[in-house]
């Protein structure tokens, strides 16, 4: 009608973007399908932020699913998670921005299988997070495989023949398991199969929010989901499966609530000053009093270094000697271990890093320092080593196949030299020696610094010290 004015009564919420510009095409659409509940869960999360007025507050934390899309469309801080480590990420956000409102995304597949132990100590702990835990009891994104949720009798890819208990054990009952523990401040189970659930899912999650802006604790939302793609059904009878079959196994209702009795959460208290953390520690008298001794003074460095070998051989521990030292030299330094499940015999290597400036990551893919303690260590890392960089190797010799014209490289048997003083368990010590002597840019009080922190018997320490000397005669008279 001419001249006639509309008033728009639902539109799109304000925390979701305009367009969805990380799609490459589609930027009005989602990639849910139609039916799908992540939508409809999108949707009631939004409408919940924009009504509590807290969209500058909000950090959403998305795991590996159809939950990771969400940093495509809400506008709001967005950190994505490995899969099953959301309520962990969350609770290192929540804790270290304590002002924010953290909300975990998960579906079943990664909260009830993966991520159990995230999930069930962050309840324990009464974290002050909300969970939105979609629960579709099929694994999804991945083709549908059996999930912890899956019913007794379903069918799916790793479970053609249907749900065995006797193979594949009973549905996890998330709710009711959370709800056993005192931490939590709000549990209830909520269904999206018709629009009397979605309301009553609309409530739950408004709650949920609103419980963590008052600081009352955790509080969880299962929300049984459709998932018509994968269940091979259009979406009414999707949604009909929901509410006549899927709530049978998981009924919705209101499993702990505590939101009454349970006070506001009092602030964290402030973190100490970085002199206070050295007392706290223990440090602070030994560290700064070496410092003073050695002379130590500013100058640039940058030390990427791989150390690599058998469990047993001390490859952990030489790393750390090395980040120690640079530490109490005032620089700025990372230690990342990787070790297999053995402990003695396993393949173990660590990544330390060295530098005057900050430490931009821990990982090391270049290094210019390499400690290969076995050959199977030299092959694999030696192509990566930086042009120009130095390689100490555990062996009479490098083998033919691995000689690079463009690094430095010594080869003795450490460990052999080693014994010779009374232990082979020392050749991490006669390496550290050969090191210092050659290229290490760090200061050998620093080291010994270390290793009287790090070695806490007079004997040993002695032996190190020793080995050092050792592995510094060797290259003196290579």
């Amino acid at each position: 009608m001419a001249g006639a004015e509309y008033a728009v009564i639902h539109g799109r919420s304000e925390s979701f973007y305009d367009t969805f510009e990380r799609k490459a095409d589609l930027q009005h659409a989602t990639h849910y399908c139609p039916g799908c509940g992540h939508g409809i869960t999108h949707k009631l999360i939004a409408e919940a932020i924009d009504e509590l007025g807290v969209q500058d507050r909000v950090i959403f934390v998305s795991p590996v699913g159809c939950s990771v899309f969400a940093y495509y469309y809400f506008d709001v801080g967005n950190v994505q998670a490995a899969h099953g480590r959301a309520s962990a990420v969350a609770t290192g956000l929540k804790r270290s921005r304590p002002d924010s409102v953290v909300i975990s995304y998960q579906g079943d597949g990664d909260l009830a299988a993966i991520g159990t132990a995230e999930i069930l100590h962050a309840a324990n702990r009464g974290e002050n997070i909300t969970v939105f835990f979609l629960n579709n009891a099929i694994y999804g994104m991945t083709g549908g495989q059996l999930a912890p949720t899956t019913l007794i009798g379903g069918k799916t890819t790793t479970s053609p023949f249907g749900r065995n208990v006797l193979n594949e054990g009973y549905p996890l009952h998330v709710a009711e398991l959370l709800a056993t523990l005192e931490g939590p401040v709000y549990i209830e189970r909520v269904a999206l199969g018709d629009n009397k659930g979605i309301m009553k899912a609309q409530k739950a999650v408004r709650k949920a929010i609103q419980n963590q802006v008052q600081g009352l604790g955790f509080s969880l939302v299962e929300i049984v989901s459709p998932c018509p793609t994968v269940w091979k059904m259009d979406p009414l009878d999707a949604q009909r499966h929901v509410r006549e079959e899927l709530v049978k196994v998981f009924p919705p209702g209101v499993y702990l609530d505590r939101t009454k009795e349970r006070a506001p959460r009092p602030a964290p208290a402030p973190p100490p000053d970085i002199a206070e953390l050295e007392r706290i520690l223990g440090i602070a008298t030994e560290q700064n009093g070496d410092r003073a001794a050695a002379g130590a003074v500013e100058r640039e460095i940058d030390l990427r270094v791989r150390v690599a070998g058998f469990g047993g051989q001390g490859v952990l521990l030489l790393g750390e000697v090395l980040a120690e030292a640079g530490m109490q030299s005032g620089f700025h330094v990372s230690w990342l271990p990787s070790y297999g499940p053995e402990m003695r015999s396993g393949t173990s290597n660590c990544a330390v890093r060295v530098t005057h400036a900050r430490v931009d990551s821990p990982m090391v893919s270049r290094p210019n320092v390499l400690f290969a303690l076995n050959e199977p260590s030299l092959r694999k890392f030696i192509e990566t080593v930086e042009p120009g960089g130095h390689v100490f190797y555990n062996g009479p010799a490098i083998p033919e196949d691995c000689v690079r014209e463009d690094v430095t490289a010594v080869a003795r048997p450490f460990f052999e030299e080693a014994d010779h003083l009374g232990t082979a368990r020392a050749g991490n010590m006669v390496m550290i020696g050969a090191f210092l002597e050659l290229c290490s840019g760090l200061d050998a009080a620093f080291i010994d610094s270390a290793l009287r922190r790090l070695v806490k018997s007079e004997k040993w320490l002695d032996v190190d010290r020793r080995a050092i000397a050792k592995g510094r005669e060797l290259v003196r008279e290579t």
